[in-house]
């Protein structure tokens, strides 16, 4: 993804074409997105409690993860490389996520979102694993570029006292369980993990992408069928880079992440997606120039899984003035 070679992958300068902005990206790419990290992106990360990762498992499943530690616990030795002080363990393997990497090795894609919620400050960096043992996750940068503060719901972290190593992880299927379908549905937030297409013969993805989702709550909506739960998720206007849908247009499979910010809790989501455009799919959400929805095929529940918890949220403004420029005075209830 750097237009000398491109900035941007085929499944990302489609959609971008589709949207009559491809000469535009073109320019755009190579002056933000970088081969290195940026000191204000550098200050950023080493002061985050926690940082959201992406990776892959061996059937192409992408998955998305949050880790946490004590502000310091990523740190960038140079503007090139990120350690991450997250060792393997019995609890890291519980993580869908760490697993892929652990079993990857040297070499695997990352995806990588530092995200400081209460102001609304966030970057990413995407890249390769360098190794991954006794001290921790280290990342070689390969793609580092920032995003706008838009639709990100600020709460701030405070430390709970932790009394119990969190609980065994519990595998779900399609279906998900009662718990889970009330965290989505009450939810304001969510992680994606993406991957583009594996090149023919490589055996997995040249990059992993991990991204925010945010609308007021409940904005995502479900669906219950015969072959399980079905989730619809508006995509707002962004930065037109497309990098999440790209991904999905060329490698239609996502990793889902919901953080339970009262209980510390991580739900992580396997799915199938399919990008929709109808003016008819996307009427629920004022604002929303797309749908996505997404066939669950199972998940992780992780009670417990980070010593954090979340002061209530602060809403985005974009989501109450899209309503008004829309003539909608609350949100619709889901179809």
């Amino acid at each position: 993804m750097t237009d000398n070679p491109p900035a941007f992958h085929a499944g990302e300068q489609a959609l971008q074409a589709r949207m009559g902005v491809r000469e535009r990206m073109a320019a755009i790419g190579p002056q933000v997105l970088r081969d290195h990290m940026p000191d204000p992106h550098r200050e950023l990360f080493e002061k985050l409690p926690t940082l959201l990762l992406g990776a892959l498992d061996a059937q192409g499943q992408p998955w998305a993860t949050m880790v946490a530690g004590p502000p310091g616990f990523v740190h960038t030795p140079t503007a090139r490389s990120m350690h991450i002080a997250v060792a393997p363990g019995a609890s890291m393997a519980a993580d869908p996520a760490l697993a892929a990497l652990l079993a990857h090795g040297a070499g695997a894609p990352v995806g990588v979102l530092g995200l400081e919620p209460h102001t609304r400050r966030r970057n990413r960096m995407n890249g390769r694993m360098a190794a991954f043992g006794a001290t921790g996750l280290a990342v070689d940068v390969v793609q580092s570029f920032g995003n706008c503060p838009k639709y990100i719901q600020a709460r701030e972290p405070g430390l709970h006292a932790v009394v119990a190593p969190p609980a065994p992880a519990q595998p779900l299927g399609a279906q998900l369980d009662a718990a889970a379908l009330a965290l989505v549905a009450r939810s304001d937030t969510l992680f994606i993990a993406s991957a583009s297409a594996p090149r023919p013969g490589a055996g997995r993805s040249d990059g992993v992408d991990v991204s925010h989702r945010g609308g007021e709550p409940g904005f995502v909506h479900v669906e219950h069928t015969p072959d399980g739960v079905v989730l619809s998720l508006p995509d707002y206007p962004g930065n037109l880079f497309f990098n999440t849908l790209g991904n999905l247009a060329q490698h239609p499979l996502a990793g889902l992440l919901w953080v339970d910010y009262d209980g510390g809790g991580l739900l992580h989501v396997a799915a199938r997606a399919e990008l929709r455009w109808s003016e008819a799919d996307s009427a629920p959400w004022p604002g929303a120039q797309r749908v996505l929805r997404l066939q669950v095929l199972g998940g992780v529940w992780r009670a417990q899984a980070l010593p954090w918890r979340w002061t209530a949220a602060q809403p985005a403004p974009q989501f109450s003035a899209m309503r008004q420029a829309s003539g909608v005075q609350g949100r619709r209830p889901p179809p």
